[in-house]
């Protein structure tokens, strides 16, 4: 089984992952985690924390000459910020109450942080809570986009909306015009009008101390068909990416393919039709199913949003209260984002990119790179023998 877990704090001394799982004989690269961590500390709307990091990973174990060895994988991003914090976040030094937060912001993991586990004041509950630790997730997701590619399958995201400006819902970009036009965007947009109409939003928001949210979009092709099930609950795809999506911080909702669309649509203008494609395949008309159909995948592009809510660290705060008096206060303002959207776009895919290469190791023979290979071209041939597997994989 395929898992990780990351530990570590906004501002101690760094963050860690492990991961657990992957085959033997992967290729690993630092330089390839390094591009995808620099990825995601930019974007237009970024605060002043981005201008400090520098994030690089250091790989501690599981790899050996550049390939991984079946046993646990293990690294660290190290904070630039810590010689900052070094006594205010110290292990084992003597508390003090210099960076105390007694005025949980709203929206944020303060309050109920501070009621589930009894801290007397929310420092400890944003140091952990804080988006700073989805670097660790990226990282993750490297991890696995070399298990995806290892079997062909390729994964992109782009940034949909921010605010009031949106591509237009008949726009449908597949993987190389994201990688061609997103990714070298300030926005991770692949219309630069529509681009200029994101900044837009972001400085009207900056000028009046607020933050904007928006919705990400990932699109993975070339999807191997049967990943997931439908024969129990928690082993449906759809509900394991609705989760790894879900568990981003500030992510509000998630929608696969058109199923808001669809939702107020009749069946006829819903379902893609199965059609002949060829001798020895079928194909779709359409892909409003978003590549998953009853919770597994189906061959055609896989297509998932997720809609993320403005950041709750505001210039100007909102009404709260103090914790050490009960009356009304205004919320801390921490160092945080106007926008933090086409961030949040590349851990999107590092999450998407993580729930499927989970479900390929699950399905296929995978102790290492090459019974993995061997597993993966057994089933394709089996497919393609029975005459009605999908032609574009």
């Amino acid at each position: 089984m395929l898992r990780f877990l990351t530990a570590g704090e906004s501002h101690g001394p760094a963050l860690t992952l492990i991961v657990e799982g992957l085959p033997a004989g992967l290729m690993i690269s630092e330089a390839v985690f390094n591009e995808a961590l620099g990825r995601r500390q930019k974007g237009y709307g970024r605060g002043g924390r981005m201008q400090i990091e520098r994030d690089q990973v250091e790989i501690l174990s599981g790899v050996r000459f550049g390939v991984t060895l079946g046993s646990p994988v293990s690294l660290v991003i190290r904070n630039r910020d810590w010689e900052n914090w070094q006594e205010d976040m110290s292990v084992c030094g003597k508390a003090r109450d210099n960076k105390a937060v007694y005025e949980p912001r709203p929206g944020h993991a303060d309050l109920v942080g501070v009621w589930k586990y009894g801290h007397k004041d929310a420092r400890p509950v944003l140091e952990r809570a804080s988006a700073r630790k989805t670097a660790a997730r990226v990282a993750a997701g490297v991890l696995a986009g070399c298990i995806l590619e290892a079997v062909g399958m390729r994964t992109a995201a782009h940034v949909r909306a921010i605010g009031g400006a949106a591509l237009p819902e008949t726009v449908r970009p597949g993987v190389d015009e994201i990688l061609r036009y997103a990714y070298v965007s300030d926005v991770s947009c692949i219309d630069e009008p529509t681009a200029a109409a994101m900044r837009a939003e972001i400085d009207r928001a900056k000028a009046g101390g607020d933050t904007v949210g928006g919705v990400v979009e990932v699109i993975a092709e070339r999807v191997i068909p049967g990943l997931g099930s439908y024969v129990h609950w928690d082993r449906r795809l759809d509900g394991k990416l609705a989760q790894a999506l879900m568990s981003i911080p500030a992510f509000k909702a998630v929608e696969i393919g058109e199923g808001i669309k669809g939702a107020a649509s009749f069946g006829s203008q819903v379902h893609d039709e199965i059609l002949p494609d060829g001798e020895d395949g079928v194909g779709r008309g359409s892909n409003r199913a978003g590549g998953l159909e009853a919770g597994v995948t189906n061959g055609e592009a896989l297509v998932v949003k997720g809609f993320m809510k403005p950041i709750p660290t505001l210039v100007k705060p909102l009404a709260s209260i103090d914790l050490r008096t009960g009356k009304a206060a205004t919320a801390a303002a921490e160092r945080s984002d106007t926008c933090a959207v086409p961030a949040a776009a590349v851990v999107a895919e590092s999450m998407v990119k993580w729930a499927l290469a989970a479900e390929v190791l699950e399905k296929f023979s995978s102790d290492t790179l090459n019974d993995l290979m061997a597993s993966v071209g057994h089933y394709r041939t089996r497919l393609a023998q029975e005459g009605h597997g999908p032609c574009k994989w």
